[in-house]
This record gives structure tokens, C-alpha cells and sequence, in this order.
């Protein structure tokens, strides 16, 4: 359960994974959430459950940049808290749900009111939960000034002997156990490494037709939402760089649950820099189809089939799906040396073109090497693959989920 399994965002993603090994072991799951894309007779969806909820806005927008809070903001939360709540026991007895996974609703307060209705619930029940935590609240500055300090300890998350804790990276693990005296389980992004993507067919090449981009063009693409800790602005800066005009900014994703700001301040560097940047997040879907405007609809898979590099200039990241995206689909990819990238990706030896904060002319010099030089490039897409298969795959999360299931049934049935 979380508050949104839809889109492409990396809580939906990897819940999708999580659920699909657990069915690969005749493991059902159940899906719950304020906004869903999942199979309807397997999902229960309850609208005051989405952190975009009018009602959950009126408190997010109380709730920080503020102290204190008023006697109103606090019965708010607890009279949306108590109806979540009844939701929650509804779902368990509907599809007899003998496991609960909670993703990223226990560990930043997007919704309140449903991290308080779950740790009630969880405490009142007792039922086995595997927590899943891919953002905590002291990792965002937006959460720092706020009026729920008693909130946020209580529920983000809770400390309850039902619940086992999963981090995504170490600092994370280590932090929790500062902050919480709570132990985790590690369990890392991955993605199906054991099972190379397709040659791109016509449908995926058809891409650059609609996007009016040329066969010859050098597709750089952002792989990414649009918002400021993605460091979009370096993209830019790199492309005005190589000064070359085939080299062409695509962005996937869009701005999502922080605005629009920021991408019209992107667009306006891009105009003044004479990078040609492009938005195409209406372009994107889950699956192959048409939209409701008859628009041809192409999937990330197939977005990255026709990228010639990947540039991931992040500030900050929980992991890095589009990294690991990057290698999965043996394209070079430039990085911005965050944090968890260089503790838990760098150190296995990876190979790609790396920055420290700032874009160097050796690091645009590197970029140009890469996409100039075929065997230097497919050298090193190649052995990034086979990295990221050793550490990133599917088998390393079957061995982690068959742990955690282990821990609740007593038996090794996954």
C-alpha cells in the first residue's frame, strides 16, 4: 500500500518488481492506494488516500513551514486519519491479507493523516508488516520547518515489533538506527539483469518521427522528473558545451507534486544557452497505446532505445533508478557523484563519466570521447551491464524478499 502506484515514479516501479518475484512464488498481492494503474479486481482504491487529495493538501499546507499548528489542523488530521484507518481494515478483510507491505508511507509525511492511520492500525492488529522505505522526512529540507514533530516521530516511521524495516541504501540504514534505534534490511534497487532488453522495433523508433527528431541527432535524455534536486541545469550546460546543434535534450518525466517553476526556468536557460530541450513526459505511458488525444504513446523502455547518452546530474538520490536504467539498457551515462552513488554504486566498480558538483571541461571533454568513440562506448556499456548484473538484479531481491517472508511464516517458501 502506498498513497500512488501509478506512472513512472520509483515507488511505483519497484513495488511492480517486489510484486512480481513474490508472484513468480504463488504469492498474491493486493494493491491499495489514493491513485492506482493496477489490475482493478486485485486493488482497492480510496481517493483520500493520494497525497494530491484536496483534503491532504489543506494539511501539508498547514503543517510545515510553520512551528505550530491550530486546534483545527489537529482534529483535521485525526478525524482523516480514523476514516483511513477504517479503509485499512476494510482492505485486509476484503482480500484476506495476510502480509503487509507499506511503500514509503511510513517514512515521509507526503500524507500524515495515512502514516498515522497505519501505524494505529498496525498497532491495533499486530499484523506482519514490511515497511519499505525510500525517502525519510530529515532527507528533505522542504520537511524540516514543520508543526508535526509528534506526528513524525510517532509514525515515520512507528516503532512497532510487527514491522521490519527495508532501507534502499546505507546512509539510509544508518540513519534510521541513529535516529529511531530501529535495524533494517538492506535491499537495493534493481532491475531484471538476467533478462537484456529487446532490439528496438519500428514502434520504439517511431519515437524520434513524433518528437520531430531527426535519425541523426545525438539524443541526450533526463530520465527523470523535472524537479531541482534532478540538477537538469547541468544537462543544459553540457550540451551548450559540446556545442554541437544534433545534440538534443530530451526530458522523460514531468514536474509532478513540486511545481512547475523549475521548468520554466529550465526552459528559459535553455532559450538563452541555444539548447534545444524538449519535454516529452505526454509522450510517455505505462504501456504501448494511443491516448485519449490519439496520441502514440511509447514506453521508457522505449525512450531509452532511441537515447544515444544519459545524463543524471542529481544533486541527491534515495538510490538511482535511471543509473541503474542506464546500465540495463548499455547506454553511457554522465553522473553527478551523489552521495549513495559514491558509498553503494561507485565502489563496484562501475565505468562512466563522472562529475563533482560542477561540469569541468575534462568531464565535457569525457562526454565527447564517449560519444565520438563506438569501441571506447561499447566497452563500456558492456561492462557496466555485467556489474550491475552481479549486484543489481533480480536474483539479489528474490534472496532479500525470500529473508523477510521467511521471518513471518518460519518457513523458506520463496
Amino acid at each position: 500500500m502506498a498513497t500512488r502506484f501509478a506512472g513512472t515514479d520509483g515507488v511505483s516501479l519497484e513495488s511492480a518488481k517486489w510484486a512480481k518475484l513474490l508472484w513468480d512464488h504463488k504469492h498474491i498481492s493486493y494493491w491499495y492506494a489514493g491513485k492506482l494503474d493496477r489490475d482493478p479486481d486485485a486493488s482497492m482504491l480510496v481517493p483520500e488516500a493520494y497525497f494530491g487529495d484536496p483534503g491532504n493538501v489543506w494539511i501539508n499546507e498547514r503543517a510545515f513551514g510553520t512551528l505550530t499548528r491550530s486546534p483545527e489542523l489537529t482534529h483535521k488530521i485525526y478525524e482523516m486519519s480514523e476514516h483511513l484507518k477504517g479503509t485499512l481494515y476494510e482492505f485486509v478483510k476484503r482480500f484476506e491479507i495476510d502480509i503487509l507491505i507499506v511503500q514509503n508511507a511510513l517514512c515521509i509525511p507526503m500524507h500524515i493523516p495515512l502514516g498515522i492511520a497505519l501505524t494505529h492500525f498496525i498497532a491495533e492488529t499486530g499484523i506482519p508488516t514490511i515497511a519499505h522505505h525510500h525517502d525519510f522526512y530529515w532527507e528533505r529540507t522542504r520537511f524540516a520547518v514543520n508543526a508535526i514533530g509528534d506526528f513524525l516521530d510517532m509514525a515515520f516511521p512507528p516503532r512497532l515489533p510487527s514491522i521490519q524495516n527495508v532501507t534502499i541504501n546505507s546512509h539510509a540504514q544508518q540513519q534510521l538506527a541513529l535516529r529511531k534505534g530501529d535495524p533494517s534490511i538492506l535491499v537495493p534497487n534493481v532491475l531484471d539483469f538476467e533478462n537484456p532488453p529487446p532490439v528496438a522495433d519500428d514502434y520504439a523508433a517511431d519515437f524520434r518521427r513524433d518528437t520531430h527528431l531527426e535519425p541523426d541527432d545525438i539524443v541526450f535524455l533526463q530520465p527523470t522528473r523535472v524537479v531541482p534536486r534532478k540538477g537538469i541545469e547541468h544537462s543544459i550546460s553540457l550540451i551548450m558545451q559540446l556545442k554541437n546543434p544534433k545534440c538534443k535534450l530530451v526530458v522523460s518525466h514531468e514536474s509532478g507534486d513540486e511545481g512547475q517553476d523549475y521548468m520554466l526556468a529550465l526552459r528559459d536557460m535553455a532559450e538563452q544557452e541555444g539548447v534545444d530541450l524538449r519535454f516529452v513526459h505526454t509522450a510517455v505511458g505505462q504501456r504501448r497505446e494511443d491516448s485519449s488525444a490519439g496520441q502514440k504513446l511509447y514506453t521508457l523502455e522505449d525512450i531509452y532505445s532511441q537515447a544515444d547518452f544519459i545524463t543524471y546530474p542529481s544533486l541527491y538520490e534515495g538510490f538511482g533508478n535511471a543509473l541503474l536504467e542506464a546500465y540495463f539498457y548499455r547506454k553511457p551515462v554522465l553522473v553527478n557523484r551523489y552521495s549513495i552513488f559514491i558509498t553503494d554504486i561507485e565502489p563496484k566498480g562501475f565505468r562512466s563519466v563522472t562529475m563533482d558538483g560542477m561540469l569541468t571541461r575534462d568531464v565535457v571533454d569525457h562526454v565527447q570521447r564517449v560519444i565520438s568513440d563506438e569501441e571506447y562506448r561499447t566497452e563500456m556499456v558492456n561492462h557496466n551491464f555485467e556489474m550491475a548484473k552481479a549486484f543489481f538484479s533480480y536474483s539479489v531481491l528474490r534472496r532479500k524478499l525470500r529473508a523477510m517472508v521467511s521471518n513471518i511464516t518460519g518457513m523458506d517458501n520463496l
